[in-house]
């Protein structure tokens, strides 16, 4: 899965945050409070998203309603994902990330591969 681009981050950010699906116009409104965005373009971004998979989108009157296909988790593990997929040496990849992160996320890490061991019965 690649990495998104800005304008995508932030458009795939607001869904993700607002949990709920939403149009191209809701989304311009809010980028607006930071900085002009024109609809016509966050309307391409939302459409390319869409053509990626990334968004559903369901015609409500005369606009899109645009959904996240997958959770910011997700998203973020197959990147993770593609990662190790790409390098000869996963095992490094992995011990050289462990050894950048702080022991509230090793923490987790341990709690989550406790829950993954539980999950498949092993």
């Amino acid at each position: 899965m690649r990495q998104l681009g800005d304008l995508e981050a932030e458009i795939m950010d607001r869904l993700w945050n607002w949990g709920r699906p939403a149009t191209a116009r809701e989304v311009r409104d809010d980028l607006n409070r930071k900085r002009p965005i024109a609809y016509s373009t966050v309307k391409t971004v939302a459409d390319i998203l869409f053509n990626k998979g990334m968004l559903e989108r369901e015609k409500e009157g005369r606009a899109w309603v645009y959904r996240s296909t997958c959770t910011r988790q997700q998203y973020t593990a197959a990147r993770m994902q593609d990662a190790l997929d790409g390098n000869p040496d996963p095992a490094g990849v992995l011990l050289s990330f462990v050894e950048q992160i702080s022991a509230d996320e090793v923490q987790a890490l341990r709690s989550a591969l406790r829950a993954a061991k539980r999950r498949s019965g092993s």
